[in-house]
């Protein structure tokens, strides 16, 4: 360490002495050298100069060190701490467990006089979103129009990121439509707040509008990165191609990140030997990468390449995680490997040392449900390490549906009650599996209990990707352009379905005229549209944001058989292949 003393040298030799003294402040790395420094500079009364004091406020408060009560104390003696001083503080605390307190000094320093700047309401802005505080966040936002600071890009960018994690998009895109200027962040921000608020589409069609217009501008690796996330939310793999192709263009294709996303989103949308294409030419591949194929293998009901990858994966010495035996177990799920995923699920403890996760429970619980035995299931959650989620219940109860296990779905809703988790689902497997019985007294008093909890179940939406145009649709949907077509159509495939066979399952609804009328559920318009709007054999595939139901199940089995087409439903849970009248999950899922 450099010898702090306090004699009086030469005025040259005094300022070399100085600048020796603010590079040491920003590169110590001890904490007892920093101890020493903030010794001599209250000797000195050096910690009264802004040229001292901001950078070692600035290296106390901030990583590495981050000492938060410290950094308080020192600016507490400061005399007359000036904008940056307030900005570090505002700063650190927003980095920190308590980011609130940001906002308490961002307050002290206009009570103190003191004018923020953009720096200022963009350190306040991250402490609202770290903190959750919606009412600070607008107040901020009122200042900020006010201090004249709305042409700062950087700033707007902030406050828009700051309305996105708030929910509240409608304000986050009208920030944006008022920035007189708009970089690349600026629009991957919007990309991130149409993601994270539901509004896939509108991500999608960023890609087009930031490449056009006086306001445009190329998108970047992070923005190919957001886009293949929303392409694999929708199953739009004709966008993800195209987002591929400017990848290559431009030079991205080496970037591990963008091939893992990549690999994820072929997957995601059906397309696994162009995953397995992009796979293999990864140089590089890490845990993310090898994950990612496993995932893809598994979800789309192909658990023994699933598991042929990851035994490559052990070749090659890369030391699988967690995600990678969640990966590999809902593959053995998914295909019905009842000893190949208990002995993953034993190798995983015994040579990896990976403790199992709610996750890894959860598959085993649905891979021994699946092949019927539901006691064993339970009897393993019950001795679980973790306490049992909804989610892993809602698994048992799908198996108890599957099997007809009454006594214990009954035992598995108490459960759901007692963690007030029960949803509209619970209760229609609950009802599956009373009329499977016939047991129609407790069908009649379920629906009497559904109706008295106010239960309702929730309306979904269903994509399907034609020509790279992503059209959506939801329950008994009149919005669509074509929508007429797409009932005649609806009307025509019924006809032809019960000639096969099928009898629907849905349930009935009494209008107010007393007449008893089917709900169309948003994959079968979204099914019937495609079977309009292509040649016939075209395979249709689509997106649903919820678990397909039981009929709407046997609707796309019974029509790839029908009509001679493949079908690929993709929905909360997993995917389903249908083509000849059968399903890859062999009917559970």
């Amino acid at each position: 360490m450099m010898q702090i003393s306090s004699h009086s040298p030469s005025p040259r030799s005094n300022q070399t002495h100085l600048n020796s003294l603010v590079s040491l402040i920003k590169s110590t790395t001890q904490t007892t050298q920093l101890l020493q420094i903030h010794a001599y500079l209250l000797r000195t009364s050096l910690l009264q100069e802004s040229t001292f004091s901001v950078p070692f406020l600035q290296r106390i408060s901030l990583p590495p060190f981050q000492i938060l009560n410290y950094s308080l104390q020192i600016f507490s003696q400061i005399l007359r701490p000036n904008v940056t001083h307030y900005n570090t503080m505002i700063r650190a605390y927003a980095m920190s467990i308590h980011p609130e307190r940001g906002f308490y000094v961002y307050r002290d320093m206009m009570r103190q006089g003191i004018r923020p700047n953009p720096q200022s309401s963009s350190f306040v802005t991250k402490s609202c979103i770290r903190g959750s505080s919606l009412f600070r966040g607008v107040q901020i936002h009122g200042r900020i129009l006010r201090d004249g600071h709305h042409s700062d890009t950087l700033l707007l960018t902030t406050l828009m990121d700051f309305y996105s994690c708030s929910g509240k998009c409608d304000n986050a895109c009208k920030v944006f439509d008022e920035m007189p200027l708009r970089d690349t962040v600026a629009w991957n921000v919007l990309v991130s707040c149409y993601i994270r608020n539901n509004r896939t589409l509108d991500a999608l069609a960023v890609f087009d509008s930031m490449q056009s217009g006086e306001h445009g501008c190329d998108p970047d690796d992070v923005t190919c990165l957001l886009l293949l996330q929303a392409c694999s939310n929708l199953c739009a793999v004709g966008f993800g191609e195209r987002i591929h192709e400017y990848i290559k263009d431009h030079g991205y294709h080496r970037a591990l990140n963008l091939c893992n996303s990549l690999v994820a989103m072929y997957s995601k949308c059906g397309q696994l030997d162009k995953a397995y294409e992009v796979f293999q030419k990864i140089a590089n591949k890490d845990v993310v990468s090898w994950t990612a194929m496993i995932s893809g293998f598994a979800s789309n009901g192909r658990g023994r390449e699933a598991i042929n990858v990851f035994r490559e994966m052990e070749r090659m010495g890369i030391p699988p995680d967690e995600q990678t035996f969640t990966a590999l177990l809902s593959g053995c799920s998914h295909s019905g490997l009842l000893d190949e995923g208990r002995s993953i699920f034993y190798r995983m403890q015994r040579e990896f040392g990976v403790v199992p996760n709610i996750h890894h429970y959860g598959c085993v619980v649905d891979l021994m449900g699946r092949v019927g035995l539901v006691e064993d299931a339970y009897d393993l959650i019950n001795s679980m390490r973790c306490k049992p989620d909804a989610t892993i219940w809602r698994t048992l109860l799908g198996a108890c549906k599957v099997h007809g296990h009454m006594e214990l779905g009954e035992r598995v809703i108490e459960h759901l009650i007692e963690l007030n988790a029960q949803e509209a689902g619970d209760y229609i497997l609950l009802l599956n599996i009373y009329s499977s019985a016939g047991n129609w007294e407790k069908v009649i008093e379920t629906r009497k209990l559904m109706k008295e909890k106010g239960i309702q179940t929730t309306p979904s939406a269903s994509t399907i990707e034609l020509k790279g145009e992503i059209h959506e649709f939801r329950v008994d949907d009149t919005s669509h352009p074509r929508i007429k077509e797409v009932y005649e159509m609806m009307d025509e495939i019924e006809k032809q379905l019960k000639i096969g066979g099928y009898v629907a399952e849905i349930t009935k609804e009494k209008e107010g005229n007393g007449l008893l009328s089917y709900s169309y559920h948003s994959e079968k318009l979204a099914l019937a549209f495609g079977v309009v709007a292509t040649p016939p054999g075209t395979k249709l595939r689509v997106a649903k944001d919820l678990r397909i139901c039981i009929d709407c199940h046997n609707f796309a089995k019974m029509l790839s058989g029908v009509y001679n087409r493949e079908v690929i439903i993709r929905d909360r849970t997993r995917f389903h292949h249908f083509r000849e009248g059968r399903c890859s999950c062999n009917d559970f899922w």
